[in-house]
């Protein structure tokens, strides 16, 4: 699927353009409020990229590589960097097994309130009020690559949700209201995480470095098979679990799945080479990487199509910022915006790649309650639509067709995870669980 999948190139706006469409006194043309709608749409692959962001090719470079250096530390140098950096992890990061690390911290909107609330009334300019003493640090990074970790996560933190709130504005004006824009202001918060996502060379170094219990034995048989899950590609969720895959889709970074909140804001992905296997391990733990070009020339970012039912492999311009819409956007909209499903998939041929991004999650606060009246039911209960289509398209794409089916199988309904006056709370908590089981329950640092 990797080779053979059809390349989605985003729709881009500028961040100019951005800011100006969301100003209460624009009056630029229809044309680009169009093409946002268009593509975060019902008929749309529900996300697009916004580029020329001030600021943002530095941070990205500085910030990123970060993460790797992180999920490498040992555990106690790791904890106590993350403790000083106000940084906590929604990954289990005791868990050798797992190919997924995510460093994560609540963002106060209450930084930039005054801002955000009086609405520029020309577009020039931020929103939210980044400190010019913090982007002056950025820079000066020599001698503890670590120092400015907790500015530099804040700094493109709010950038990235300045981004997400004038879109919403322009979204709310295409659609009517300003029920995302509030739902968001309501929140007072936001999650942003800084993931990491292994190399095979970096799994199998932290397997070795784990603690080793029980007898040689059984540890060797352990090692064994992790060593051969990871040379065939076997996928684990962000919670460290075997997640059973069908030959059609073998070797994902992450399991597909819809985001909950309201828009979700990716960097576009950094990918590091790091030593073979064959190097002296404490030379991969202590290496940053070098960074190269995606090997495909794309992000590795699939997502499913709903109206083409076709996977797509997402392709943005480098450093531009992605932006995907969740499922509470989609039901606040009653089905005008459309939410993405999506998965990361891992390069085929490059045991020692990684891929590193800084990504911020934007929802309504806990206690907002959603109502399914008026709501589209193909978005609700998409497999009965769905199933409709892949038998009209059976004999035209059935390799196509047996994806779907099986994506079908690992992602729960928007019909079994929410109902009628259920708060964000309530079906935050009952997507959580049912895509990985527990409890539901979610860090809150």
């Amino acid at each position: 699927m990797e080779e053979g999948s059809e390349i989605l190139q985003l729709y881009e706006i500028r961040y100019s353009d951005l800011l100006l469409l969301s100003s209460s006194s624009s009056s630029c043309s229809h044309y680009q409020e169009k093409m946002i709608m268009e593509n975060l749409g019902p008929t749309g692959p529900g996300l697009l990229a916004i580029t020329n962001v001030p600021d943002a090719s530095l941070l990205r470079r500085k910030l990123l590589p970060l993460a790797r250096k992180l999920a490498l530390l040992s555990p106690d140098d790791r904890k106590r960097i993350l403790r000083d950096h106000n940084l906590g992890s929604d990954v289990p990061l005791k868990n050798p097994d797992r190919n997924v690390s995510s460093f994560a911290m609540q963002l106060k909107y209450a930084q930039g309130t005054e801002a955000i609330e009086s609405k520029p009334s020309d577009g020039v300019g931020s929103h939210l009020n980044l400190e010019n003493e913090t982007m002056g640090r950025i820079s000066d990074i020599e001698d503890d690559v670590f120092d400015n970790l907790e500015n530099m996560f804040k700094a493109l933190g709010l950038c990235m949700m300045e981004i997400g709130l004038c879109l919403a504005r322009i979204c709310d004006t295409a659609i009517g209201g300003n029920e995302l824009e509030q739902s968001l202001l309501e929140s007072c918060a936001a999650k942003g995480r800084l993931i990491h996502y292994h190399s095979m060379v970096d799994s199998l170094v932290l397997r070795e470095a784990g603690p080793k219990k029980g007898s040689s034995k059984r540890n060797a048989n352990n090692h064994a098979r992790s060593k051969e899950n990871l040379l065939k590609g076997a996928n684990l969720d962000t919670n460290g679990n075997e997640v059973r895959l069908c030959e059609i889709h073998p070797n994902l970074w992450q399991q597909w799945h819809y985001d909950y909140g309201i828009f979700t804001l990716l960097t576009d992905p950094m990918f590091l080479l790091s030593p073979h296997r064959t190097t002296v391990k404490s030379e991969i733990s202590n290496s940053s990487g070098q960074e190269c070009a995606s090997p495909s020339g794309h992000s590795y970012l699939q997502v499913f199509h709903p109206n083409k039912n076709k996977v797509l492999m997402v392709k943005a311009s480098p450093e531009s910022f992605i932006v995907q819409v969740g499922e509470s956007a989609d039901i606040l909209s009653k089905g005008k915006l459309r939410s993405t499903l999506h998965c990361v998939r891992r390069p085929a041929r490059f045991e020692n790649l990684s891929r590193e991004t800084f990504v911020v999650f934007l929802q309504p606060a806990w206690s907002k309650t959603f109502s399914i009246s008026d709501y589209p039911m193909e978005h609700y209960n998409p497999s009965v639509h769905h199933l409709e289509q892949a038998e009209e398209h059976y004999f035209a794409d059935q390799d196509q067709n047996a994806l779907t089916q099986e994506i079908q199988k690992i992602v729960p309904p928007l019909s079994a995870r929410l109902k009628d006056g259920m708060t964000f709370a309530e079906f935050s908590r009952e997507t959580t669980k049912q895509y990985y089981g527990g409890s539901g329950l979610q860090s809150n640092k």
